[in-house]
């Protein structure tokens, strides 16, 4: 009989989450459904056989009450994929005093891995996070990761430079750890993302012409998750299922990812490792 293969897959009720949910658990996957709205997580949980698990991004304690919940539910977790997140179109922040961009897709997510890690052990397990071609946008500073110092620009600023940092984190990973990790932009996936922006809208009515549905978005997060004959290092950045897709000239700055990662450390005080 075929080893279940179990993946924790955040961001999975609704877009492209909620579809490789549905494509995993076909094959054969048990698959971890997190999500934020209470009803859609259940519902998507529900039609793949699996777990439902909440959180708010908005919450760091929320965070560490899903780790605490998938260590106590899953002897082994072989594939960590951090697709939750998203842009916010409003300066705001967060219950734990950050911008809610910077939580949402880079401090959220860091956490999590880091309080999963000691489980992801198993022979062959990955982290798969999902970036963004936005990353090429996005200036990291480390004196100013909260963008308190910067214009807004309808959070699109804010995005980019959280996905970048989702890029460096996935590098940095590879570095401290034995993991596969890979970090992957999905392609302009037809969905409600950014439509709280004005410049969002904008944006999206220019790109519609061009986008995919969530279903072909879904594909390098399935293929990234399950496929054994991907022949990429660890740590590498795919467009769609391209390696080494166009990255902003920050994202190659060793440097700079490891006092990224030490800076997030502190922040969600989790050991620097």
């Amino acid at each position: 009989m075929a080893k279940v293969r179990t993946i924790v897959l955040t961001g999975a009720s609704s877009g492209i989450g909620a579809r490789a949910a549905r494509e995993l658990a076909r094959d054969g996957w048990d698959v971890a459904v997190v999500g934020r709205n209470p009803v859609r997580t259940k519902q998507v949980a529900a039609s793949v056989g699996g777990t439902p698990f909440l959180a708010d991004y908005d919450r760091l304690d929320d965070v560490r009450t899903l780790a605490a919940a998938l260590l106590e539910r899953y002897p082994r977790i072989d594939v960590l994929a951090n697709n939750a997140g998203g842009l916010v179109g409003k300066r705001d922040t967060t219950a734990d005093g950050h911008e809610r961009t910077f939580q949402h897709n880079h401090l959220a997510p860091f956490l999590l891995t880091n309080l999963l890690l000691d489980r992801l052990t198993t022979d062959g397990a990955r982290v798969i996070n999902t970036a963004s071609v936005a990353n090429r946008f996005g200036k990291v500073r480390l004196d100013d990761l909260d963008s308190r110092k910067r214009p807004y620009l309808g959070g699109w600023r804010a995005y980019g430079t959280s996905k970048l940092e989702t890029i460096l984190f996935t590098k940095e990973l590879a570095k401290r750890t034995s993991l596969t990790a890979w970090s992957f932009h999905p392609g302009s996936v037809r969905t409600s993302f950014g439509t709280d922006s004005a410049v969002g809208r904008l944006l999206m009515r220019l790109a519609s012409v061009t986008q995919i549905t969530p279903e072909a978005g879904a594909v390098p997060l399935i293929e990234l998750a399950s496929n054994t004959a991907i022949d990429a290092p660890s740590g590498t950045y795919f467009d769609g299922l391209t390696p080494n897709g166009a990255t902003a000239p920050q994202s190659n700055d060793g440097q700079l990812a490891a006092r990224l990662w030490e800076a997030s450390a502190e922040l969600v005080g989790v050991s620097p490792r």
